[in-house]
């Protein structure tokens, strides 16, 4: 198999100075699986173009250690027609020419962070075939988990004095906030999030949360903020290694602001580093829009009011609608607490879930089903129920459906679809897909809230929501907007997420 590698990745590889640590982990990743690593001729050039002879002389050097396609491919008429459309100048002509390496079959795949080469992949057909380092990672990870030679542990809180201000990983963020060291060292009794390597302690991932009352001082800041309370992302900062630590942490961003009661969270942030690019996207991604800048940083802004956005749920997570429709999800115990972590019961043992993995740590998740009708759509609120008889049986999560997918093409695109986000790895998928002649549907959906309480069968029955023990849900099973808030009271929930 051979990866074809951007540009920027070999030149943030190759330099004399290393500060991007998920370039790192990619190319680990690439020897274990025994990928060929290839630049294309037009790296090379561009390469060529640098002022220092030395420093062109030195990546030469390291230049030698790849496989050169060194002839570029004819252009493919489709791929000419996509470039007519989208390239406006030379260096998107060059973009161009390391998809068609991959369209031709060249080479088997193409790992870039350039969101444009990605929207022309799409375009293409091939978006199978082009990854960013985060989702080449994680396509790696599902397809050899025996390869994983590291464990990450679980997010903890802890105060700053605790953490190694001297791990490599502060790095970068010495170098783009002059007096960091002095400002970690005043936080000292303050809390951060974080995550760890266990087998070397060292950190793969920060974050730093602060409300800000309606009196704080925005003078810096343009334009100028209204009077609002806030939760300012402080620090924030990831390593890709597939874990998809990115999400977890825009979950307790978000759980933090819905605790504290804000009306907007906010960060400030540098557009130099491949990283923080990234980190913008996933801002993005979850609706944060850019407002203006403080100094030399730009400044993302998310309203957090109680508002739905029907079309892109994720831009108004984690509020749901209490007029959608409402199902009661069955779920296995072997299952329930590996998709739903933060859902725990208190008779397993946390000790079981120090290690961590991919599909606990994403928002979104993947439900695969074969139940017949009726089925959720868009939109609609599941109860997920943790099977095990009339005591054992518990309600302890509620989700939200995004997307509910019937029209699988064959089992490869079904595996695509599904490994990274559900329970199940590959092996078991290619089993549930070749199980019967029924197809399985998958329900792609949101995880939004954990029970505080967990009402089993018992109280469900005696509220009226299952009408007996032979009344268990065994698919979709459809409540009233009534059931769903006497469940909500049996449960003891903060509502403060429910629109009305």
């Amino acid at each position: 198999m051979k990866a074809l590698l951007d540009t920027n990745i070999i030149i943030h590889r190759e330099a004399s100075k290393v500060m991007n640590q998920d370039i790192g982990i990619l190319y680990r990743w690439l020897e274990r699986t025994k990928y060929t690593k290839c630049i294309h001729s037009i790296t090379v050039t561009e390469i060529d173009k640098n002022p220092n002879k030395q420093t062109v002389e030195l990546f030469h050097v390291k230049l030698a250690n790849y496989e050169l396609i060194e002839i570029p491919s004819p252009m493919q008429p489709k791929i000419k027609t996509v470039s007519d459309k989208l390239d406006i100048n030379p260096n998107d002509i060059n973009d161009t020419l390391l998809l068609n390496e991959v369209y031709i079959g060249r080479v088997d795949i193409l790992i870039t962070e350039d969101k444009k080469i990605h929207k022309k992949a799409i375009q293409l057909g091939i978006r199978d075939k082009v990854f960013t380092i985060d989702s080449f990672l994680e396509k790696t990870f599902a397809e050899h988990p025996d390869l994983v030679n590291y464990k990450v542990l679980n997010v903890q809180k802890l105060k700053f004095g605790r953490i190694n201000i001297s791990d490599a990983f502060f790095d970068s963020l010495k170098e783009d906030y002059i007096g960091f060291d002095k400002w970690f060292i005043k936080k000292y009794d303050d809390e951060a999030y974080i995550t760890i390597n266990s087998n070397n302690g060292l950190l793969l991932s920060f974050l730093y949360l602060k409300v800000e009352g309606e009196d704080e001082n925005y003078a810096n800041i343009t334009p100028p903020f209204s009077s609002k309370k806030r939760l300012k992302i402080g620090t924030f900062k990831v390593i890709n290694n597939g874990f998809r630590l990115g999400e977890r942490f825009m979950k307790i961003i978000f759980d933090n602001a819905l605790k504290n009661d804000v009306e907007e969270i906010y960060v400030t942030i540098f557009d130099k580093r491949e990283e923080q690019r990234r980190l913008i996207d996933l801002l993005e991604q979850w609706g944060f829009s850019y407002w203006g800048k403080k100094e030399e940083e730009l400044v993302y802004v998310r309203d957090f009011t109680h508002r739905i956005n029907d079309e892109y749920l994720k831009q108004s997570y984690p509020f749901i609608s209490r007029n959608k429709d409402c199902f009661i999800v069955p779920i296995y115990p072997d299952y329930h607490t590996e998709l739903l972590p933060d859902s725990i019961l208190n008779t397993e043992s946390p000790e079981e879930f120090i290690e961590d993995f991919p599909h606990r740590n994403g928002i979104n998740k993947v439900y695969v089903s074969r139940a017949i009708e009726p089925h959720p759509k868009k939109g609609d609120t599941l109860i997920f129920y943790r099977t095990g008889g009339y005591y054992k049986s518990v309600v302890s999560t509620i989700g939200v459906v995004q997307e509910v997918r019937y029209d699988f093409s064959n089992e490869e695109d079904f595996l695509l679809y599904c490994r990274k986000s559900s329970v199940f790895p590959e092996d078991q998928l290619r089993a549930i897909w070749r199980y019967s002649k029924v197809k399985p549907f998958a329900i792609r959906f949101l995880y939004i809230y954990s029970f505080p309480h967990r009402a089993n069968m018992k109280e469900l029955i005696d509220l009226q929501i299952l009408s007996g023990i032979n009344d268990a849900p065994r698919g979709f099973k459809y409540i009233t907007k009534e059931q769903f808030n006497k469940i909500l009271k049996a449960t003891k929930s903060d509502e403060s997420f429910i629109v009305d």
